[in-house]
């Protein structure tokens, strides 16, 4: 065999080598493509089945607040509620008697929804504002449940015990802190309350004389 032919089959032995080589780089180079093609088709294939549907808003209640508050009165009451009851033909009388201690706050306030056009007057080159309020009443009158409980509860062995007597004493407790408050003068420490406020309020905005009265108020019951 020549020299020749020996460097022939030695070359063709190397070519076919690096030809196998370079076949074995782009099968794992597509490989790897494949496999990260895959991952990003799955990853883009879940994104597009994820839905979103928002149900449709309900709108419960809509009310518009312009409730200005003046006052707030606590009060603490003590209830005293007995059931009396009639026991064989009405010769025994059994009674269910509870005590209650209530603690609430009553709320005293302007309605400043009801405030009409006519009811503000400006005179813009004196600097002057008179302002006509709703008269304050009382918002709201409401236990403070922390500290409001029942102190005693007695049933005799002949009466029958009624569960609605705690009801009714917590009524009949709400009912009296809001009558307390009244007689208490909630109403006219709140107009005294929201009138300094408006007053405050329009002064602020550059009025120099206000005057400010509550509808049904004598004169004199008004801020200059």
């Amino acid at each position: 065999m020549s020299a020749d032919t020996e460097v022939v089959r030695t070359g063709e032995h190397r070519s076919g080598r690096r030809t196998v080589i370079a076949a074995m780089i782009l099968a794992v180079g597509a490989l790897t493509l494949g496999v990260a093609v895959g991952r990003r088709w799955a990853g883009s294939s879940a994104e597009a089945t994820t839905s979103v549907r928002a149900t449709p808003s309900v709108v419960v209640a809509v009310r518009d607040l312009a409730r200005l508050e003046g006052a707030e009165f606590r009060i603490d009451r003590v209830v005293s509620l007995t059931d009396k009851q009639d026991r064989f033909f009405g010769l025994v009388e059994a009674k269910d008697a509870i005590l209650l201690v209530a603690s609430g706050a009553v709320v005293a306030g302007t309605d400043l929804s009801g405030l009409a056009d006519g009811d503000v007057v400006i005179d813009a080159t004196k600097h002057r504002v008179r302002i006509t309020l709703p008269q304050s009443q009382v918002l709201s009158a409401r236990l403070d449940d922390n500290h409001t409980f029942v102190y005693s509860r007695d049933t005799d062995i002949l009466a029958e015990r009624k569960e609605s007597l705690e009801s009714r004493a917590r009524q009949e407790a709400e009912r009296t802190l809001e009558e307390a408050a009244r007689q208490g003068g909630i109403v006219a420490r709140s107009n005294d309350s929201v009138r300094r406020t408006v007053d405050s309020l329009l002064r602020a905005l550059g009025f120099t004389d206000v005057e400010v009265v509550f509808r049904g108020a004598p004169s004199e019951a008004s801020s200059r």
